[in-house]
């Protein structure tokens, strides 16, 4: 009986972590209605399914390169929701990410999404950092053909380590992954946080603070 309890106890959790994750769709598909005044609740609301057309389900330009002039020497071009309305309910999405030499995507987590990045041209050193106590970074430098997974809500980085330029192509397992960039959420959001909190999280003077926060 005491193992028969320990077994259903088991079960119980396994299923109740599936179900935390984006629920199954209850149809073939649900295109999003971004001019619906509607309630969002997890995803938009469903456009009539007869009015689908094949521009729902696709996206052009994946290939053009995108342009890296900027101070990090990266530029995203994301496929979610946004570009492939098709994409509402199914729990997916996608990212293209060029480099200029040297460029840096800068710690960030996905709240709602593992990621998986494939390296399509260059050298590009990855890594990402467990959660407290341990706070171990795990990295890897990849080259062309190259696969690394970024798991669910874990502080991670690419940088490009070639002289040319790179490209990398992300999966990820949400329709809306979102993105917390750790830089811009410490020290930039509005209204600004205390620079006394932040002085003695990070044991420094505040003018070190207010150094930093002015850059965003």
């Amino acid at each position: 009986m005491a193992n028969q309890i320990v077994l259903l106890a088991f079960v119980a959790m396994t299923c109740s972590l599936v179900i935390a994750f984006e629920p199954k769709p209850l149809q073939d598909f649900c295109i999003a209605d971004t001019t619906s005044s509607v309630i969002r609740v997890n995803g938009f609301p469903c456009l009539d399914s007869k009015l689908a057309q094949a521009d729902h389900f696709s996206f052009g330009g994946l290939h053009m390169p995108g342009n890296t002039t900027n101070p990090l020497g990266v530029k995203i071009t994301p496929v979610n929701v946004a570009q492939i309305p098709g994409l509402n309910t199914l729990g997916i999405s996608l990212a293209r990410i060029d480099y200029a030499p040297g460029g840096v995507t800068p710690p960030h987590t996905h709240p709602r999404a593992t990621e998986i990045l494939t390296v399509v041209k260059g050298k590009i050193y990855v890594g990402f950092v467990t959660s407290n106590p341990e706070n171990k970074l795990i990295s890897k430098v990849l080259k062309k053909g190259d696969v690394f997974v970024f798991p669910i809500g874990l502080v991670h980085f690419q940088q490009n380590l070639g002289s040319g330029t790179a490209i990398s192509q992300s999966s990820l397992s949400s329709q809306n992954p979102g993105v917390i960039t750790i830089a811009n959420s410490v020290f930039g959001p509005n209204p600004s946080i205390s620079d006394d909190v932040l002085a003695k999280a990070f044991q420094v003077d505040k003018s070190i603070i207010s150094s930093l926060q002015a850059q965003f």
